[in-house]
C-alpha cells in the first residue's frame, strides 16, 4: 500500500511539474510569437519610412502603424519649428506644432502647442523616457489646455541628441499600456525620430538647393562651373543669353573659346583658380561677342587636387562706354574752356584785321599787286573769324534753348538748304521720316547745325568714291523708347583707330585746308546741351554708328511708337550716325 501511494504522488508531481512545463512553454511561445509580431511590425514600418523622404508622408504612416501595433484609438506626432531643439536652456521647452493626427486625435492635426501648454504633450519634450498617464474621477489627463483623454503615453522623438518632436498615443485597447506596449512605443519612437530627422535634413538641403538655384538663374552676370579642361559643367540662364544658345547647348562647350576665342590670360586666370590663387579680374574684348567683359574666376572646395573652377562673367560694354564718355565730357570742358579764352583774345585783333583790309580793298587806287595781297589777306582774315567763332559756340555753356521742335521738318529744310550742292556732287539721298515721330524739346537751331554737321561729313565722304561706286546718304527717323535719327552713307568707313578722337577739337582726316576739326565736337557738345548722347560703332566691315541714348520720359499723346528702320538697305551704305534726342509732353 505504501508503495503504491508513493508512486501515485511521484505520478501527481510529474504531472504537475509538465503543466507548469507546458504553461511556460505557451508562455514563451506567446511572448516569441509577440516579439515576432513587433520585428515584423517594425520592418514593414523600416520598409515603409525607408521608401520615402517626403517629410509629410513619413509622419502620416509612423501615426498610423503605431495606432494599429498599439490598436490604440488615437495618435499624434508634433514636430517642433525647423531650427528649434538646438542648443540653449530651454532647448527642450519649445512651440510644436501637430503635423499629423489620427483617430480620437485627428482634430488637432494643424494644431500649435506653446511650450507654456499644461498638457502631456508639451510637457513630454522635457523628458527622455515614455510618459503615461491614466484618468481617474478626480483627475482627468489633459493632452492639451480643453482636451482630456482617458489614458495615453507620449515619446519625446530625438536624434543624435536634437529634439525633432513628440509621438503621443490615446486609449489603448484594454485601457491601459502594458510593459510591452511601452517598449513596443519607444522602438518605434527611436527609429521614427531618426528618419523623421533625415527627411528633414533632405527638404533643408532639397530648399537650400531651390534657392541656390534661383539665386543662380536671377544673376544679372554669366556664371559658370568649369572641370578642369575648360568646359562648362553649369551655367546659368545670364551665360546662356549672352551667348546666344539654350543652356543645354552651352554644357560642355569650351568656356575660353565661347567666351573670347583664344585667349592665354583666361587659361591663365583659370589656371590660379585651381590652385587657390586669388587673381586680378580680366578686362578683355570679345572678338566672338562683340562685347568688352570682365570675368573673375574662384576655387570651388574639393578634396580632390584638381578642382572645378566658378567663373564670373560680367558685360562692361555700357559701363565702359559711359566711362568713355564722361572721359570725352571732361576733356571737352577742359579745352572748351581753353579755346574761350583764347577765341576772345584773338577775336578783336581778328575784326581788326577783316575790317581794315576791307577798308583798303574799297580804295581805287590801289596797285593791283597790292589788291591781290590785300585780298588774301582779308579772306585769311574772314576764315580766322569763322574759326574763332566756331570755337566760341563750342565751347558755349549752359543748357540749350526749350521749344517744340519737329525734327523731321529740321530735317527737310535742311535737306532743302543742301539740295543744290548735293546735285552737283551726284549724290543720292534717301530718307524715311515718319509722320509718328513725336517732337523733341531744344533749340531749332542748334538742332539744324547737328543734322548739318552729320549730313556735310557724309557727303564729304562718298564724294571720295571711286568712279562707278554710287553715292548714298540715308537719313531716317524712329521713335520707340527714344527719338532717334540716324545718317548713314556708301563712304568708306572710319578706322578703330580713329574713333577715340572723332569728337576730339581739332581733330580731322581730312587734307590741311581742308577742315577745322570742330564739326563733330560742336555736335557732340550740343547733342549733350540737349540731354543726349553720342557714342561711335564700328561695324566689323567697316564705318561707324554714333549712337546717342537719352532715358525715356513717356510717350507723348497722339505718339506711337516705331520701329527702328535696319541700319543697311540693299545699298548697304557703310558709314551710319545715329543720334537720340529728348521728347517730352509740356
Amino acid at each position: 500500500m505504501l508503495a503504491a501511494a508513493a508512486l501515485g504522488w511521484r505520478a501527481i508531481r510529474l504531472q504537475r511539474r509538465l503543466e507548469r512545463s507546458e504553461r511556460d512553454r505557451r508562455r514563451a511561445a506567446d511572448e516569441l510569437n509577440r516579439r515576432l509580431s513587433e520585428l515584423f511590425s517594425l520592418q514593414e514600418l523600416s520598409y515603409i519610412l525607408s521608401g520615402s523622404l517626403q517629410l509629410d508622408r513619413i509622419v502620416e504612416q509612423v501615426v498610423r502603424y503605431a495606432m494599429r501595433f498599439l490598436e490604440a484609438k488615437g495618435a499624434l506626432v508634433a514636430l517642433a519649428a525647423d531650427g528649434e531643439g538646438e542648443g540653449g536652456e530651454d532647448a527642450d521647452r519649445r512651440r510644436l506644432k501637430v503635423t499629423a493626427a489620427e483617430g480620437t486625435l485627428g482634430p488637432l492635426r494643424g494644431g500649435s502647442i506653446g511650450a507654456d501648454d499644461p498638457g502631456l504633450i508639451a510637457r513630454s519634450v522635457t523628458g527622455e523616457r515614455v510618459e503615461l498617464v491614466h484618468s481617474t474621477d478626480s483627475e482627468p489627463t489633459p493632452l492639451v489646455a480643453g482636451i482630456q483623454v482617458a489614458s495615453a503615453a507620449a515619446v519625446p522623438l530625438r536624434a543624435h541628441g536634437v529634439l525633432v518632436g513628440t509621438l503621443v498615443i490615446a486609449d489603448p485597447r484594454d485601457g491601459v499600456f502594458a510593459p510591452e506596449d511601452v517598449r513596443l512605443l519607444s522602438t518605434v519612437a527611436t527609429h521614427a525620430a531618426i528618419v523623421i530627422a533625415n527627411a528633414r535634413f533632405f527638404e533643408m538641403v532639397h530648399h537650400a538647393k531651390e534657392q541656390w538655384e534661383t539665386a543662380f538663374d536671377a544673376l544679372s552676370e554669366g556664371i559658370a562651373v568649369v572641370d578642369t579642361q575648360g568646359s562648362i559643367r553649369r551655367a546659368n540662364r545670364s551665360l546662356a543669353a549672352m551667348l546666344d544658345s539654350p543652356i543645354p547647348s552651352v554644357i560642355g562647350l569650351d568656356l575660353g573659346t565661347a567666351l573670347l576665342g583664344q585667349s592665354p590670360a583666361l587659361v591663365d586666370l583659370l589656371a590660379a583658380a585651381r590652385r587657390g590663387e586669388r587673381a586680378q579680374p580680366l578686362v578683355l574684348r570679345s572678338a566672338p561677342l562683340g562685347r568688352a567683359l570682365r570675368v573673375n574666376a574662384a576655387r570651388i572646395p574639393s578634396p580632390e587636387q584638381e578642382a572645378s573652377v566658378v567663373v564670373l562673367v560680367e558685360d562692361v560694354t555700357d559701363q565702359q562706354q559711359m566711362e568713355a564718355q564722361l572721359i570725352q565730357s571732361e576733356k571737352l570742358a577742359a579745352v572748351g574752356q581753353l579755346v574761350s579764352g583764347v577765341a576772345h583774345e584773338l577775336n578783336n585783333p581778328l575784326t581788326s584785321i577783316a575790317g581794315l583790309s576791307e577798308f583798303l580793298l574799297e580804295q581805287k587806287e590801289l596797285a593791283s599787286k597790292d589788291r591781290g595781297h590785300l585780298r588774301v589777306i582779308h579772306e585769311q582774315a574772314e576764315r580766322a573769324s569763322r574759326i574763332v567763332r566756331n570755337l566760341l559756340t563750342f565751347a558755349r555753356k549752359g543748357p540749350a534753348e526749350q521749344a517744340r521742335v519737329d525734327l523731321n521738318d529740321v530735317i527737310q529744310r535742311t535737306l532743302t538748304l543742301m539740295a543744290h550742292d548735293l546735285k552737283l556732287k551726284d549724290i543720292t539721298v534717301e530718307k524715311v521720316l515718319p509722320t509718328t515721330i513725336p517732337e523733341v524739346v531744344g533749340d531749332r537751331h542748334a538742332l539744324q547745325q547737328v543734322v548739318l554737321n552729320l549730313l556735310n561729313n557724309a557727303a564729304q565722304a562718298v564724294a571720295d568714291n571711286t568712279p562707278g561706286q554710287r553715292r548714298l546718304i540715308c537719313i531716317n527717323t524712329s521713335f520707340d523708347d527714344r527719338v532717334r535719327m540716324r545718317v548713314s552713307d556708301s563712304g568708306p568707313g572710319i578706322s578703330d583707330a580713329v574713333v577715340p578722337q572723332l569728337f576730339t577739337p581739332f581733330f580731322t582726316t581730312k587734307e590741311p585746308g581742308q577742315g577745322t576739326g570742330l564739326g563733330l565736337s560742336i555736335t557732340y557738345s550740343i547733342v549733350e546741351a540737349h540731354g543726349g548722347r553720342i557714342t561711335v560703332e564700328c561695324p566689323p566691315e567697316g564705318g561707324a554708328a554714333p549712337l546717342p541714348l537719352h532715358p525715356r520720359r513717356g510717350t507723348p499723346r497722339g505718339a506711337s511708337r516705331t520701329r527702328r528702320p535696319p541700319l543697311r538697305s540693299q545699298n548697304a551704305p557703310s558709314c551710319s550716325w545715329t543720334t537720340t534726342l529728348r521728347y517730352g509732353a509740356w
